[in-house]
């Protein structure tokens, strides 16, 4: 059903919008309808949470130091009690917790996100209201605490917000995640950090659940493992690239770019150019 080629257009798609507030499967919705792919298969759904694994890779090698440093304070906080009063050992805990909210999601939605959900007209609404909820966390968000200044009731918030990803897509995990982030008062590269931290289970977990579909329902074990590896590389770099942006711009741009592809996309299917 995927080609070698094609998982390597998808690789890159998924890399590249991973973790801009651009929506990954959006785009990779878009794509998969210029290369003929069915959007709605099941065995596409499953290629594509898959081949996030590569992503979430690349966060892992990125923050590999964070992720040692909150992992041996949540090992100590287990052992000692005077430890769990770090601020790491806390934060360890709270991805865990914020983790749940968008699992118990997943498993309840399951029929809708497989179904009538996956569809690009639910893409092209969906980029442009999670438009408008980023313009005004830019907007409003005060931006005064910093990472250590993180409390529980913003990771839960944050986490939670992954489950408007989840049901629409389009509106971008990452851009539900920061929006929240800056509105509950973070600054730009605090809310951004804690939205790759959160990626980290959420993405994982829904790449091994739909390891299944994605291998059973047709799609070769190489062209997921090439669009594993191209995805792993271009986010790399594009991790790299958005915590330099965000340290000094706000996300207008991200703003007007996701607009402008939610009205084209709307056209494209007005018109027949593409199959919702």
């Amino acid at each position: 059903m995927i080609d070698i080629g094609q998982s390597v257009i998808l690789g890159v798609v998924e890399g590249l919008t991973e973790f801009l507030p651009v929506s990954s499967t959006g785009h990779l919705k878009i794509a998969e309808g210029f290369l003929g792919i069915p959007v709605d298969d099941q065995a596409v759904v499953g290629f594509t949470a898959v081949i996030q694994v590569g992503a979430i890779a690349a966060v892992l090698v990125y923050f590999f130091r964070d992720i040692i440093r909150f992992a041996a304070a949540w090992g100590r906080g287990l052992v000692r009690p005077e430890a769990r009063q770090e601020h790491d050992y806390k934060f360890a805990w709270w991805v865990i917790f914020a983790t749940v909210p968008i699992v118990v999601a997943g498993l309840l939605f399951q029929p809708l996100i497989k179904g009538p959900l996956a569809s690009l007209w639910v893409v092209a609404g969906s980029l442009i209201a999670g438009s408008a909820v980023m313009w005004a966390a830019d907007r409003f968000g005060t931006g005064e605490r910093r990472e250590a200044e993180t409390t529980l009731p913003d990771a839960m918030l944050v986490g939670s917000s992954q489950i408007l990803a989840l049901l629409f897509p389009g509106f971008s995990r990452s851009g539900a995640t920061i929006s929240t982030g800056l509105l509950r008062g973070l600054d730009r590269v605090a809310a951004t950090r804690l939205s790759f931290f959160l990626s980290i289970p959420a993405l994982t977990g829904a790449g091994v659940y739909e390891l299944k579909d994605a291998v059973g329902g047709g799609v070769d074990v190489l062209p997921l493992l090439v669009g594993t590896v191209v995805s792993f590389v271009v986010a790399y770099a594009s991790i790299a690239w958005l915590l330099k942006f965000v340290a000094g711009h706000t996300f207008t741009a991200f703003v007007i770019y996701r607009v402008v592809v939610g009205i084209a996309l709307l056209g494209l299917l007005v018109t027949g150019v593409l199959n919702p």
